[in-house]
This record gives C-alpha cells, sequence and structure tokens, in this order.
C-alpha cells in the first residue's frame, strides 16, 4: 500500500478496498454531502464504485484521493489529496486541472485535518509533481472548506454556474513561484 506524505499526525496513503465501510460512513451522511449537491450515497455498492473509481484514477491519471489515516489510532477519517480533472468536462473554462480537496466524517470536523493534509498535498503536487498550478473548488456556502483553502495557500478568484450539476461554486488556484 502506497503512502503518498505523512504529517504530525496524519498518514496520506492510497484508498484501499478495507476502507469500504469508512467511505460509506462518509457517503451516507446527508450533512457531508450538503455542499456536494446533496446526493449522498443510499447503498455501499456505491462505494465500492467510489474506492474502485479512485483507485482507477491512481493508474489512468498517476494521482487520486488519498485516504487520511490518524497515525495515534489508524482509524480512516476520510480523504484528501489531487485529482487530475481530464476531459470529462469544462469547468470554470478549464477541461484539464489539479485540485486540491478533501472530505472528512463528520466527527472528525473542525479539528484542522482539511488544513494539514490540504498543506501536504499542495507540497506534494509542487515538490513531488513538479506542478505549476493547483486548483480548488468549493460551494459557494461552504464557508468551512473556504477558509481551509484560504490556510493552504490557495487565492480565491471568482464565483461560477457550474450547470452540469446545477451549482454555485467559488474558484481558488495557487501557483508555484
Amino acid at each position: 500500500m502506497n503512502i503518498f506524505a505523512e504529517t504530525d499526525r496524519l498518514i496520506l496513503r492510497e484508498v484501499v478496498q478495507t476502507d469500504l465501510e469508512a467511505m460509506f460512513e462518509l457517503d451516507s451522511d446527508p450533512e457531508v454531502h450538503k455542499y456536494l449537491g446533496n446526493k449522498p450515497v443510499k447503498r455501499i455498492e456505491e462505494s465500492i464504485k467510489s474506492i474502485e473509481f479512485i483507485r482507477n484514477q491512481y493508474v489512468e491519471r498517476g494521482i487520486g484521493r488519498w485516504a487520511v489515516i490518524l497515525k495515534e489510532t489508524q482509524e480512516f477519517l476520510g480523504w484528501s489529496g489531487l485529482k487530475l480533472n481530464k476531459g470529462e468536462e469544462k469547468m470554470n473554462g478549464h477541461n484539464e486541472f489539479y485540485d486540491v480537496g478533501y472530505r472528512f466524517i463528520k466527527r472528525h470536523w473542525g479539528k484542522g485535518y482539511a488544513t494539514e493534509s490540504g498543506l501536504a498535498a499542495i507540497q506534494y503536487a509542487f515538490e513531488t509533481m513538479k506542478l505549476k498550478t493547483v486548483y480548488g473548488i468549493t460551494e459557494i456556502g461552504n464557508l468551512a472548506s473556504h477558509k481551509a483553502l484560504l490556510k493552504i495557500g490557495l487565492d480565491y478568484i471568482e464565483d461560477f454556474y457550474y450547470e452540469k450539476e446545477d451549482l454555485n461554486l467559488r474558484w481558488y488556484e495557487i501557483s508555484m513561484i
């Protein structure tokens, strides 16, 4: 199992099938999906497909979201990291870009894990992958994610409407200097 990064409290590793129960807990919670189009999963089979989708990204795109594991307990907290958005759809004028994102099980909110894992992802993007720019996207009302993206160094650029999902979103970016 590949470990991509470590922080003081966290291990960021590939998502694996044994994460299934925790992924289902994460993605079946309506509060977690409040700013994601309000589409929580209803069956564990949907989480199986999510894990397969992420694992396919590792192979096909060289990167995908990472499982966030608390070092102290080895507990799965959620996922974080980078994703290559490529050709699926155009978003705010871009159709091939890397974005940083995160999603955590509700009981782990407010503990700084998005910031800590996000900083590790940005460092990985610039130092290991040698990327020039990384983007971030939040739903307009998601103030916690807005603050986390700013804390990890992204700049708020603009609001935009994402027609495919009928969402009002915010666009952020950080570039290597």
